[in-house]
């Protein structure tokens, strides 16, 4: 491969580059699904091509490929190149990247067990049983349980002298029971142990094991059943809530982590999920959230689903501040968008779905630190609010500012206990707003990093897999809807 990569660079030197990068990619994927007894789906792909770009006359060019020979890689290379010559001739100002940055490392996930080598066999039987377990549950309809793994092996090389390889191993899984009540054609969902039904982390089938999905499916399915005969969440123009640790992760992802993404703040990132309300005369001064809202994006997390050693520009991963006892402080950047703001070396974000793919920003970890309150303290000093968990639906709109999200169970809190179940609760804000309404969160020991393998953004559209680390945490003067 070190043939190849060079090739393509000393190549597109010759051919007038001031900066030139290579990715290798191979990346394995396996899906496995059941629903009510039987298999699903049974997926198994494979992938493997190159991606290059170059600096031409201060512009840039990319082009890729899936056939990895020489004479495919300079073909490719002079298609980056010409696209970078015509790219040039209507650019508004040169690309600027900042000083060099020439990295030679490795970085290999850490895992306990491949699971690329546990049996399909072995898999499948852990799935039925859950699926079982739920069924057993008098008023389950649909039982749904699923597995995901992923393996991707890539080498970067620039002219800037880098060379890296990684080696990122991805497990995932979760389940999910449905309820309808025929009367009244209402149908409620329980997830287990994320919005539904996955959670994934880079780590080995350990993980898979350590969720205990079979133990967790009849509770998940009596849940889904209670939810029918609950009481609706009421409506309240001020109330408290609390969202647990799952809720809190999406919540970060749409109102944190999108708009702190750099291209969207400086429009070069639009068209598909918007822009920001976090405009760069915020920085440094901006009152984001109240002073118990630290926020960070850190690559470094052990297991995180957004965890790495280097990015798709060759930066090593690195833990930036984000919010600072409440004072917006940080972007998620790459070395172009570093620059136009004077921020430095870029934060290590960029990430592409893949060898067909441009690397754009995304983000990493991003996490609510813990705080300082035992959740069943934080409940017992609620008199009258609502706990609501896992993620039902939401809505946001393109600067990141108004949202509603709705969540599959609530419980009452009355003089702080949790009484009874409620069903169909949402809540909306504004962004600002509602981070400036959290006045405690959650401390160490509920901290939970989840993981998103879904995140969509891009022209053509990228998958991104991020992670978001949260403790539950109580929000004060919140409106709360009713989904009927």
């Amino acid at each position: 491969m070190k043939d190849l990569t060079g090739r393509a660079l000393n190549m597109a030197q010759m051919r007038g580059a001031s900066y030139a990068d290579v990715r290798i990619v191979k990346r394995d994927v396996q899906r496995i699904a059941v629903k009510n007894g039987k298999v699903e789906g049974l997926e198994q792909d494979e992938t493997q091509g190159f991606g290059v770009r170059v600096i031409v006359n201060g512009a840039w060019g990319f082009a890729s490929s899936s056939r990895l020979e020489g004479k495919e890689m300079d073909r490719i290379v002079a298609q980056a190149i010409a696209i970078a010559r015509a790219s040039a001739m209507g650019k508004s100002r040169d690309v600027n990247i900042g000083a060099p940055i020439s990295v030679q490392g490795s970085y290999v996930t850490p895992i306990k067990i491949d699971p690329f080598t546990v049996s399909m066999a072995q898999k499948i039987d852990l799935l039925l049983k859950a699926d079982a377990e739920m069924r057993r549950v008098p008023g389950v309809k649909v039982a749904r349980a699923e597995m995901a793994f992923v393996r991707e092996n890539k080498i970067f090389a620039s002219t800037e002298d880098s060379l890296i390889d990684q080696e990122l191993v991805e497990s995932g899984c979760g389940i999910v029971a449905l309820a309808t009540d025929l009367q009244t054609g209402e149908v409620q969902v329980r997830s287990y142990p994320n919005a539904g039904g996955r959670n994934q982390v880079t780590r080995g089938y350990e993980f898979v094991l350590e969720q205990k999905l079979a133990e967790n499916a009849a509770r998940v399915g009596e849940e889904a059943v209670a939810l029918l005969k609950a009481d609706a969440c009421p409506s309240y123009d001020a109330a408290t809530i609390i969202l647990d640790s799952s809720q809190l992760a999406l919540q970060v992802h749409e109102s944190c982590g999108h708009p702190i993404e750099l291209d969207r703040v400086l429009g070069s990132e639009a068209a598909y999920a918007g822009t920001s309300f976090l405009t760069p005369e915020k920085l440094g001064r901006f009152r984001y959230g109240s002073e118990v809202v630290n926020i960070t994006a850190d690559a470094t997390i052990v297991g995180g689903l957004g965890t790495f050693g280097y990015d798709d520009e060759g930066v090593p991963a690195q833990k930036t501040e984000i919010v600072r006892n409440g004072i917006f402080v940080g972007y998620l950047t790459s070395r172009e968008t570093a620059q136009e703001l004077k921020l430095g070396q870029s934060n290590g974000t960029m990430r592409a779905d893949g060898w067909s793919r441009t690397p754009i920003v995304r983000m990493t970890n991003v996490s609510l630190m813990p705080g300082t309150w035992a959740v069943a303290d934080l409940i017992a000093d609620t008199d009258d609010g609502i706990w609501m968990e896992t993620n039902r639906s939401w809505s946001i709109d393109d600067k990141r500012l108004n949202f509603q999200f709705g969540t599959e169970l609530a419980w009452e809190i009355k003089g702080g206990k949790k009484t009874r179940m409620l069903k169909n609760a949402t809540y909306t804000g504004i962004t600002p707003e509602f981070w400036n309404a959290c006045d405690a969160v959650g401390n160490e020991a509920s901290w939970v990093v989840w993981g998103t393998p879904n995140c969509g953004k891009g022209q053509p559209p990228q998958i991104a897999h991020t992670g978001h680390g949260t403790s539950p945490a109580r929000f004060r003067n919140v409106r709360v809807g009713v989904v009927k």
